[in-house]
């Protein structure tokens, strides 16, 4: 590269002297001790930029832990069915997932990564990395490029952000689900995921329906840089051939554990009154008839029992639940 010349250096000297941000004219003279508070202030606004470079970007983590890496690959089933990625990042987990030799699909939503991780990828002839919202990625569409198909493992370290809607989409969906995920959360999603009855959440109920869930190991959060401000854990997910109970419908299922939800620390014969806006000796009938004690709480459930409401409210010719939304409960 041509050094600077002192044509372009004449084009800057005749409108002024670049100074900080703000041209200052050429004849001005320096002032005592404005070459040292320039030099501070352009040191200031480098020091500041390089920190801006280094934030996470789109609020991302990055995985750094060899040992936490090691363990993630000990944990894939040895299935050889090929694998989805979500979060690739800048390739610290792709690589090795890649070197499996299995066909690996990877999806990083952000551009500048998602560039730099195929280069790393341009080795592997059994691996691609696509750009874009794996919200917005048909599997089927990701695995064809490799001359992969259905069924396959889903492997990522979910953004926080969508830990929810990944769910929903990944395990409710009609078609193309993963015969199983392994995936890291948040420690506390985890947690809940996993949850027994009496401490479940809706989001628990959700998953179990849907798969059995395992937390295999808790990861610090010195594993990433920068670190995160919760712990996080790897889940092993592997998805039902059919939920373990018969439902009039997953619409109806889910219209009276949402109800039930709203307050979840009610006992169950306020919190359905409330929910449904019925009179609470109606709810506490309904509770009875179902067999569940109306003094109960909602974690406290188990997936038959809250079938077992769900016929009640069925056969009593209750309204047509809310439809599905697109993955695990009623929008």
């Amino acid at each position: 590269m041509a050094a600077f010349d002192g044509g372009c250096t004449a084009i800057f000297t005749s409108l002024g002297r670049f100074d900080g941000g703000a041209v200052v004219p050429a004849t001005a003279p320096f002032k005592r001790g404005e070459r040292s508070k320039g030099r501070r202030r352009r040191g200031t606004q480098r020091k500041r930029a390089a920190q801006r470079s280094r934030k996470p970007l789109l609020g991302q983590h990055f995985l750094r832990d060899a040992a936490v890496i090691d363990r993630i690959l000990a944990a894939l089933p040895d299935d050889g069915l090929p694998l989805i990625e979500i979060g690739a990042g800048d390739g610290t987990l792709t690589v090795p997932l890649a070197q499996l030799g299995r066909p690996l699909a990877a999806v990083e939503l952000d551009g500048r990564l998602a560039r730099s991780t195929a280069r790393a990828l341009a080795v592997y002839p059994n691996a691609h990395i696509a750009q874009g919202d794996i919200l917005d990625l048909p599997p089927i569409r990701l695995l064809e490029r490799l001359g992969a198909a259905p069924p396959y493992g889903l492997v990522g370290n979910l953004p926080y952000a969508i830990t929810g809607p990944i769910f929903r989409r990944f395990l409710a969906q009609s078609e193309h689900r993963p015969r199983w995920m392994l995936v890291m959360v948040q420690h506390e999603v985890a947690l809940q995921v996993v949850a027994p009855p009496g401490k479940r959440s809706l989001l628990s109920l959700a998953v179990q329906l849907h798969a059995d869930p395992r937390l295999l190991f808790p990861v610090d959060r010195a594993a990433f840089e920068p670190p995160p401000q919760v712990r996080s854990a790897v889940l092993f997910i592997p998805l039902r051939d059919a939920v373990p109970v018969t439902l009039p419908s997953e619409a109806r299922f889910f219209e009276v554990a949402r109800a039930a939800f709203r307050a979840p620390r009610k006992q169950l014969r306020n919190a359905l009154a409330l929910g449904f806006s019925i009179p609470a000796a109606a709810s506490e009938a309904w509770l009875r008839a179902s067999g569940v004690d109306p003094r109960r709480r909602a974690g406290t459930l188990t997936l038959d029992e809250w079938a077992a409401l769900a016929w009640a409210r069925e056969r009593a010719g209750a309204p047509p639940p809310p439809p599905l939304g697109p993955g695990l409960d009623p929008s």
